[in-house]
């Protein structure tokens, strides 16, 4: 009986000691740590109390389209709300064979937009502003923040990468997350003055209608885009482009 009871009591000893060093590892500031990767997760698609203070405004609510529609109200197949995100599926017959671009009911001038987007293997997108709707293709008024696999397309010219004003300017030095993670985007405009930022870096910067602007343009394919960048307010306009990308903390605030 002794014995029985001595082995009993390491084995309860050994026991407590396993429970106590779990506890020691789970720290509170792992604890801590877990729950902020939550919070960021739920505060997808949401404004913090300091963001309604500055005046952002949510232009995507992770549920569904309202405040969005297809470019001239094409019929479409290719955009859906998927997990929180605005998602544009790649091409397929009969399921996603028919494209549109996903503009914003509302119009705007001068704003500051911020938006995260991923994209798939080989993958081409892009975000435009100042869309009107008078031709057939929104890249005809609308300047675009080209979105890119750099990687895959390393072939093509430097003002077609990730983060530049398509066809017309290349973007700076950048720090890019690879296919299949999340970047984050800004667009700043005020006036003609635009400002493109990638991952918190300010990575281009042009004037809209000035001397270089006009130079650049007339070498580029849009110089016998008449109406190209020439309004002063417009939709923001999200580029299906056949290919797989995702958005989402699509948000915006006016000046």
């Amino acid at each position: 009986m002794k014995k029985i009871a001595l082995f009993i009591f390491i084995v309860s000893c050994f026991m407590a000691c396993q429970k106590a060093k779990v506890k020691e590892e789970i720290n509170p500031d792992t604890e801590k740590e877990i729950k902020l990767t939550a919070d960021a997760v739920v505060a997808d698609n949401e404004l913090t109390a300091e963001e309604k203070d500055a005046g952002w405004k949510l232009l995507f609510d992770g549920k569904t389209l309202d405040g969005w529609r297809m470019y001239k109200d094409k019929e479409n197949n290719s955009w859906e709300v998927d997990h929180g995100t605005l998602h544009c599926k790649a091409f397929e017959p009969k399921t996603a064979e028919k494209r549109a671009d996903l503009i914003t009911t509302d119009q705007y001038d001068d704003f500051e937009l911020s938006f995260e987007w991923k994209i798939q293997k080989q993958s081409n997108s892009g975000v435009m502003f100042r869309v009107r709707e008078d031709y057939e293709e929104p890249y005809a008024t609308g300047p675009e923040y080209q979105i890119l696999d750099d990687v895959a397309y390393a072939d093509v010219h430097e003002s077609n990468f990730t983060g530049c004003l398509f066809g017309m300017y290349a973007a700076g030095k950048k720090t890019l997350n690879p296919v299949g993670h999340w970047n984050q985007s800004q667009i700043l405009s005020k006036n003609n003055h635009v400002e493109h930022w990638l991952n918190g870096e300010k990575v281009l910067q042009y004037d809209i209608n000035s001397p270089t602007w006009n130079e650049v343009k007339s070498a580029s394919k849009w110089k016998t885009f008449s109406d190209y960048a020439k309004a002063e307010s417009g939709h923001i306009d999200l580029q299906d482009h056949g290919n797989e990308v995702w958005f989402k903390n699509i948000k915006i605030k006016t000046n």
